[in-house]
């Protein structure tokens, strides 16, 4: 069992600032688990995950502080604390912090164990 205190990740310093941060946070050892993926995230104002595609992953995406924009379907949708956002395999989607502020963010996915590995870039 794993317990997480969202309040941590709202309050930690970004420790990359101007740049996109990730941190595994389901690990065992040390490394990934094999079958879910679990990160905290962190978008510096201006920065993105670009548009892409993943073939085999589901992914939940719990933004926790700050407001981010989804691109979904060709769709600008901003979400912040509160919003659930359920991606499935095979669509083209990113992300966009046209704000101001850091924005962060919980992520857990499926198809583990490195989320580079079905990761693909599309325009």
């Amino acid at each position: 069992m794993k317990i997480f205190k969202i309040e941590d990740y709202v309050k930690l310093k970004n420790p990359t600032p101007g740049e996109v941060y990730r941190d595994y946070i389901l690990t065992e050892d040390g490394k990934e688990k094999d079958n879910i993926i679990g990160f905290f995230g962190l978008l510096s104002p201006g920065n993105e995950v670009p548009s892409h595609i993943h073939k085999k992953r589901e992914s939940i995406f719990i933004p926790i502080s700050g407001e981010i924009t989804v691109i979904w379907k060709g769709k600008e949708i901003s979400v912040g604390p509160g919003v659930v956002v359920y991606m499935t395999p095979g669509k083209k989607h990113g992300l966009v912090n046209k704000t101001d502020k850091d924005v962060r963010f919980l992520e857990f996915c499926t198809h583990g164990p490195f989320i580079e590995s079905d990761f693909e870039k599309v325009e």
